[in-house]
């Protein structure tokens, strides 16, 4: 009978573990049952919150700046590096964890952080930069990243409209002649997990702006503002898949910045070394918080159940919550799921019961797919 070797490559549990921690609750859980099962792990994300943490816990170097948060206060952003490739986290700079409790600026939040936390990977000599979006608190259509890196956003009067994407409405000039030269010479990744166009129905605003505290007022707003920004930069540019990730910081890195767009969880799985590990596994365990719909829609459960399945390898999932029914697993290449919420049905229990509940899953999935 074949060694079971072991790779345990899952997203975060959000609000309760790290990828890092899911890693060794799940590893704990399995060696309890089979103490000298040879297990590796490979901390996995999807270009949102948690993808520099990824990196780093891979082999990557983190590295710190202090940058401009969305509300203009300085925050301090990681970064990873390794060798000349760079993964930015653009909600390092620019995300929801950098407002106070109940606190949004939907018409002014400003992703100028991002954009010097891209020129802090090339001062560093990175010429690529993996550079993953999700997770923010801005709606500006990448602007204020652009200003940073160089470009002039003016009004009528030659003066720079304000931050954030309420302002952008009174641009009149867009100037990008000043962007930092180096981008030319770099491979810049857009890693998204979204493919939504800039505006309309299925725009940024629209989608993604009641989450930042834009009351419907500010959406209609904001809409029509990304709308006269895009016909500046250029027509028919702000229905790009992928243009309105982040609130839009994926436009300003499609148009003018030549980035690139791939799937988060493709490009990680690329540059944490997934292929090579894969290689050595007989069992993959894969997992985010809540296994759902969204799941299914390229977070990193379901790209690494696809690429292990290519590879004929089984694949089982833990999650906190699980709200797929068995044929749609099935379909995502995933033999069964493990949810804490069956250990423990009181939510708030279960997320901060969350690492010994995990390792009672991991105990579970040892007895069915180690054992047999």
């Amino acid at each position: 009978m074949e060694t079971a070797r072991v790779l345990v490559a899952a997203d975060k549990f959000k609000g309760s573990l790290t990828a890092v921690q899911v890693a060794e609750r799940v590893t704990a859980g399995l060696r309890r049952v089979v103490p000298d099962v040879p297990v590796e792990t490979l901390p996995v994300a999807d270009g949102g919150d948690g993808t520099v943490a990824a990196a780093v816990a891979a082999g990557f170097e983190r590295r710190e700046a202090r940058v401009t948060g969305p509300l203009g206060d300085p925050v301090t952003a990681a970064y990873a590096l390794r060798g000349s490739t760079a993964v930015v986290e653009m909600a390092e700079a620019s995300g929801l964890q950098h407002l106070p409790d109940g606190v949004f600026a939907p018409l002014t939040a400003t992703t100028y952080g991002s954009g010097e936390l891209l020129l802090a990977a090339l001062e560093a000599g990175a010429t690529t930069i993996v550079f993953g979006v999700g997770g923010s608190a801005t709606t500006d259509g990448g602007a204020g990243m652009l200003a940073a890196l160089g470009a002039r956003f003016l009004d009528a009067d030659g003066k720079p409209v304000g931050p954030g994407g309420g302002p952008l409405a009174e641009l009149a000039e867009a100037d990008l002649t000043g962007l930092d030269p180096r981008l030319a010479d770099i491979d810049l990744v857009l890693a998204s997990d979204v493919d939504n166009p800039l505006t309309g129905p299925k725009g940024a605003p629209e989608v993604y702006g009641r989450q930042k505290g834009a009351s419907e007022e500010d959406i209609a707003v904001l809409d029509a503002a990304l709308a006269h920004y895009a016909s500046i930069l250029g027509p028919d540019t702000a229905a790009l898949p992928g243009a309105g990730a982040a609130g839009g910081i994926g436009y300003g890195a499609l148009v003018a910045l030549g980035a690139r767009f791939r799937p988060g969880i493709e490009v990680m799985l690329d540059v944490l070394g997934f292929a090579p590990a894969l290689a050595r596994a007989t069992l993959v365990i894969t997992g985010e918080g809540s296994l759902d719909e969204q799941t299914l829609h390229g977070k990193a459960p379901a790209g690494v159940a696809a690429a292990a399945r290519s590879a004929g390898i089984e694949v089982v999932a833990v999650c906190g919550r699980l709200a797929l029914p068995p044929e749609a697993l099935e379909k995502a290449g995933i033999r069964r799921a493990y949810a804490l919420a069956e250990l423990e049905p009181d939510p708030a229990v279960s997320m901060a019961q969350a690492g010994p509940l995990l390792e009672r899953a991991a105990e579970s999935i040892a007895r069915d797919f180690l054992l047999r």
